[in-house]
């Protein structure tokens, strides 16, 4: 990984544990919108704009915004303790996993970073290429649907997008239940 990759990195780190450490809760989505931008690009690095886009739309973005509207509806706290007092035992949790992440992540070979060949891009030669061809090959045959994006969403990745409805319903339902409270009480 390059320079920049690595100071996105460790950007991307300090502002997570900085999201976590926070009190105020304003400061607290602040830097998780920092966070979700940072993330969105370094998703955009990794040769992934699709979910680049996505987490900054939904992550920088909307729950931004549901975030903010959700400390307006609701009182914010006197000053007092900015931080919070460190759980060590989830903390050691948290490093461990970041360290199997950061190991997992490095027995990656490095021209799959930043260009070079890449079985996601599906440049010749890869086995990204042939599963790339098939898609484009078999999608009508195999689903019935035209579009290839819609086959391989739908029919392909049927249970993934599914998960990802379920979390955006999910989502919506909690906004509603926070929203719907505050004007109840």
């Amino acid at each position: 990984m390059s320079l920049v990759g690595f100071a996105l990195a460790g950007f991307v780190i300090v502002t997570a544990v900085a999201t976590a450490l926070l009190r105020d809760t304003l400061a607290a989505i602040i830097v998780f919108a920092a966070y979700s931008l940072g993330m969105a690009l370094f998703y955009s690095l990794l040769l992934a704009p699709d979910v680049g886009l996505t987490e900054a739309a939904i992550g920088a973005g909307v729950t931004t915004i549901l975030l903010l509207l959700t400390i307006a509806k609701t009182s914010r706290p006197a000053e007092g303790v900015v931080l919070a007092d460190i759980n060590w035992p989830a903390a050691t949790v948290s490093v461990g996993l970041a360290a199997v992440l950061l190991f997992v992540v490095g027995t990656i070979p490095a021209e799959n970073f930043l260009g070079g060949v890449t079985p996601v891009t599906g440049a010749a030669g890869t086995p990204g290429e042939s599963v790339s061809a098939y898609y484009l090959a078999a999608a009508y045959t195999d689903t019935g649907v035209h579009n290839t994006v819609t086959a391989v969403l739908a029919a392909y990745r049927g249970f993934d997008t599914f998960g990802e409805a379920v979390v955006v319903f999910s989502a919506g339902v909690a906004v509603l239940v926070v929203l719907r409270k505050e004007v109840f009480a």
